[in-house]
């Protein structure tokens, strides 16, 4: 890989990674709610995710999109109806106060509210890039802009580990801004908008995703 692909590829990666989208909306919201600690294996499962996400896009799964354009259909309307479960979370969430109780609580109303709110884990993280449609976008670019023809496993395996890599600290920033937001977000009426907000925000997007 030349220093000019790479150079376009890194500044691909973190200008995807960064600008608003359904995983960044869910970080910030998960920083308010839960805090940095508990929402970074989120930020990791999104990272990882989209690396294998590539990975597969590279080794030949975008084409099947091409070739299958109702597999597009059918990942718009699982993703539509995941985002929008995911957006009426959000727009739930409870208090700053009640969320940061101890999840091992083992009896009382504190044990059953605390099951009921918690951030995104890895695994459900990782999962959600198969239906969120801008890593697709992502990962389809991503491989089809800065593989090299010539080297085509060896470029494919570099691309994918370039762009996770830069993609952890960019989608991570999302994560930090809502844990700063914590001390303005901490009157329950504060937090119970901004939770109502960046449901309505994910729920909007689903309105892209349909078009």
């Amino acid at each position: 890989m030349s220093s000019e692909t790479l150079a376009a590829l890194c500044l691909f990666a973190i200008a995807t990674s960064i600008t608003p989208g359904p995983n960044n909306i869910m970080l910030l919201a998960s920083g308010v709610n839960f805090g940095l600690r508990r929402t970074l294996p989120h930020t990791l499962g999104i990272s990882i995710g989209l690396c294998v996400l590539l990975l597969a896009v590279g080794l030949g799964l975008g084409f099947l999109f091409t070739a299958f354009p109702s597999l597009q259909v059918a990942l718009k309307i699982v993703g539509s109806l995941y985002m929008l479960y995911l957006a009426l979370r959000i727009a739930t969430s409870r208090s700053i106060k009640q969320s940061i109780k101890k999840a091992d609580a083992q009896s009382g109303p504190d044990h059953a509210e605390s099951t009921r709110s918690r951030p995104m884990t890895f695994l459900e993280a990782a999962l959600f890039q198969w239906v969120n449609p801008k890593a697709w976008v992502m990962a389809i670019s991503g491989m089809s802009l800065y593989t090299n023809p010539a080297r085509p496993y060896g470029s494919m395996l570099a691309v994918a580990l370039i762009f996770s890599l830069l993609n952890w600290p960019s989608c991570s920033v999302w994560a930090v801004s809502g844990r700063t937001l914590r001390g303005f977000l901490f009157q329950p009426v504060r937090l119970k908008w901004f939770n109502i907000g960046m449901g309505v925000l994910l729920a909007a997007s689903v309105v892209l995703l349909l078009k």
